[in-house]
């Protein structure tokens, strides 16, 4: 079996064994990557099964790093339990577009904005999570110091849950 997989690890097998490390990322466009570059937001909606979107969107820090939109949330929230029950994909748009839900009104206009198909992943690696907290204390440095204990402990302990969604 090893021969074959080294076999299939040329380029021609990158893109039959989407499971290997460093597989070819979906390309995306030069807008899309202006934005991750430059956005303080993206907004992630979990697809269902039948690739629809769920009711469920917000906007949301992010980190973009290693070709993939970092966050942190509260391990019972939508995006983190979605995950875990194995519904992998999202839908995410990048930049700020205001709040996309207030009492009695939705704002749609984020759907505007450059977007892209993600697949989840839980990260535990406490090193990406160091390089995250890195990128916001650039990107949000007036809010971040009511957050980042609570993201460390957070993440230390359970209740936050890192993914990483990358591009499909």
């Amino acid at each position: 079996m090893l021969a074959r997989r080294t076999f299939l690890a040329g380029a021609a097998g990158l893109a039959l064994l989407p499971w290997l490390p460093g597989r070819a990322r979906a390309a995306l466009s030069e807008d899309t990557r202006k934005a991750l570059a430059s956005s303080g937001f993206v907004y992630v909606s979990p697809l269902r099964s039948d690739g629809s979107e769920s009711t469920c969107h917000g906007e949301v820090w992010f980190s973009w790093q290693d070709d993939k939109v970092l966050l942190i949330t509260a391990s019972d929230r939508w995006k983190a339990r979605s995950m875990e029950r194995g519904l992998d994909r999202a839908r995410i748009w990048v930049g700020d577009h205001g709040r996309w839900k207030r009492v009695g009104l939705k704002n749609e206009d984020f759907r505007k904005a450059p977007s892209f198909e993600a697949r989840a992943v839980r990260i535990r690696d406490e090193a990406v999570l160091d390089r995250m907290l890195a990128d916001y204390e650039k990107k949000y440095p007036k809010e971040i110091g009511s957050w980042r204990d609570k993201f460390r402990a957070g993440f230390a302990s359970g209740e936050r849950v890192l993914i990483g969604y990358e591009p499909v």
